[in-house]
């Protein structure tokens, strides 16, 4: 039976915090072969929630400690997003303990064990390249290093369209979308994945956006729908940081865009949206 004075057994345990989650290839290329990782779960310093996945036993698994154990320990580019994102810092009624799906974005496919965990939350990956123009925003976003001494995100700075939320005992850094970034997430789910009502509820909620981030993140969206539709909602609600922003300083396009079958067309930005959506809230 491995003993807390393996060497190997005390490295790992200095760099693997309770809680969080690696995968087999972690494991090995720091020297934990294939019979070493088996011997250490039969006698219980680690366990596999899925195949292939591994981790030290500390209570039910949250999604948060897989976003975690993501963007820290595996350095994935994976950043909380849209309507996430914003329930997560309070423009939603609705509890963050609530969420039933965790939207997160980045250039590639989430690794295959994510979807094997026995959670009660969906995963929803989304290509963050393609709203974004090479997603500039966020270039290799792994988030804040993690201390594994302290547990503590260390205080190199986020890039402007994400920031880290502290969560749990131990306050690990969960790397999210701004709400700026967040809510043109959001808007580019319409109509299908979204609904207007759903986000104009946000938009109310948004007063204390900045101008200058926004100019930055609609310079960088490569979507004309999203754009329009956010404008739409900017006036609509007519928030303080709406009278910053030109909508002619942004390509919008040509042409009229249906977004809504059977609702009204908006003269200004050419796009149809619901009747019911007829001036302001």
């Amino acid at each position: 039976m491995a003993k807390l004075s393996d060497g190997k057994l005390n490295h790992l345990l200095a760099q693997l915090p309770e809680g969080l989650l690696v995968d087999a290839a972690w494991l090995t290329e720091r020297g934990y072969s294939t019979s070493l990782r088996s011997h250490y779960v039969s006698a219980g310093w680690l366990e596999q929630p899925a195949p292939r996945v591994y981790r030290r036993p500390r209570g039910t698994i949250r999604w948060e400690q897989v976003v975690i154990s993501l963007q820290t320990l595996l350095k994935k580019p994976y950043l909380i997003g849209g309507r996430t994102s914003l329930e997560l810092q309070g423009f939603s009624h609705y509890l963050a303990s609530e969420i039933r799906e965790v939207h997160l974005y980045g250039p590639k496919p989430l690794p295959g064990w994510v979807h094997a965990l026995p959670l009660p939350v969906r995963f929803r990956q989304h290509n963050s390249q393609r709203l974004f123009r090479n997603d500039g925003m966020i270039p290799g976003v792994t988030g804040p290093a993690l201390d594994m001494q302290t547990k503590a995100a260390s205080n190199d700075p986020i890039h402007a369209s994400a920031r880290s939320l502290a969560w749990g005992q131990f306050e690990w850094p969960l790397t999210v979308s701004t709400p700026e970034r967040a809510i043109l997430e959001m808007i580019d789910e319409l109509p299908k994945q979204e609904s207007f009502h759903q986000v104009d509820k946000f938009m109310e909620s948004l007063s204390t956006l900045s101008p200058k981030r926004l100019t930055t993140l609609l310079n960088a969206c490569s979507s004309v729908k999203v754009k329009r539709l956010f404008f739409f909602f900017a006036f609509r609600h007519n928030h303080r940081w709406c009278r910053q922003l030109d909508p002619k300083a942004f390509d919008l396009g040509t042409g009229k865009r249906m977004l809504a079958p059977g609702g009204r067309l908006d003269p200004r930005f050419q796009i149809t949206v619901p009747e019911d959506f007829d001036g302001q809230p």
